[in-house]
């Protein structure tokens, strides 16, 4: 049975409303993760955040309710070796074309004869060597999350999701509009149109679908109307500007 409640409430399919933070402030993390929220997500692909920060954005959501996430810059294994060493448990994967992609992006996040991550004897993620059944529970509390963001990564949604140890997939509505020519304009009829054909494919697989959709009224479209289950429904640098904007223009 997991201990991390992430993973067990997506399996249950439940709602969960989530915070994306890319301001690479363990501070941020801090707060963001007392707001209530089941999860919130440290973004290193476009963020400029490094490696080294990553520990303490864990160590500042701990205590409260808020699982960690961590998308790493690229999808590729070095990067995500030391991640998971350090304690991430979480990972969203960028830009998941295909079954293979997906295959490789989870034999990372496994030992060997289950994959090809490197054994490290004492590091945070097995409290430094005290956690003496980690090598034997480790996937357990372990979740993973790919992201589709092209038409291609979307027809091969059923075979991405067969591979075991996917636990959600997650639509990129900005990089599929781009893709689909419509750069900025993730309301498009024909974006929109996938990004339902997306949710019905993730479904009929069994898994449960996110997306990006900031703001009230977008996110509580997609929970509730469209029937997506996990949902970034704001981030900081957005919240930010617009309520230091909202706050001055009425002042003003």
């Amino acid at each position: 049975m997991t201990r991390n409640p992430l993973k067990a409430a997506l399996k249950e399919r439940r709602k969960l409303p989530g915070l994306w933070l890319s301001l690479c402030s363990p501070t941020v993390t801090e707060i963001a993760s007392g707001a209530g929220t089941e999860w919130v997500l440290v973004d290193m692909e476009h963020a400029p955040g490094d490696l080294s920060q990553i520990a303490d954005h864990l160590r500042a959501a701990h205590g409260s309710n808020a699982e960690v996430i961590v998308r790493p810059p690229f999808s590729e294994q070095v990067m995500i070796k030391r991640l998971l060493d350090i304690g991430t448990r979480n990972l969203m994967f960028p830009m998941i074309q295909t079954a293979e992609d997906a295959r490789q992006a989870v034999s990372w996040t496994r030992y060997p004869p289950h994959g090809i991550r490197g054994i490290a004897a004492s590091v945070r993620a097995n409290r430094y060597g005290r956690q003496a059944d980690y090598l034997k529970t480790y996937t357990e509390d372990m979740t993973i999350i790919v992201q589709v963001e092209t038409p291609e990564a979307i027809a091969n949604i059923p075979e991405i999701a067969a591979i075991d140890g996917v636990d959600c997939i997650f639509v990129g509505p900005g990089d599929l509009a781009a893709s689909m020519g419509h750069a900025g304009n993730g309301s498009a009829p024909e974006v929109r149109a996938k990004i339902v054909e997306a949710l019905n494919l993730i479904h009929e697989a069994g898994l449960p679908a996110g997306i990006l959709g900031y703001g009230e009224e977008t996110a509580r479209g997609y929970l509730e109307n469209d029937g997506f289950e996990f949902v970034a429904i704001a981030g900081d640098t957005w919240l930010l500007a617009r309520h230091m904007d909202a706050i001055v223009h009425a002042l003003k």
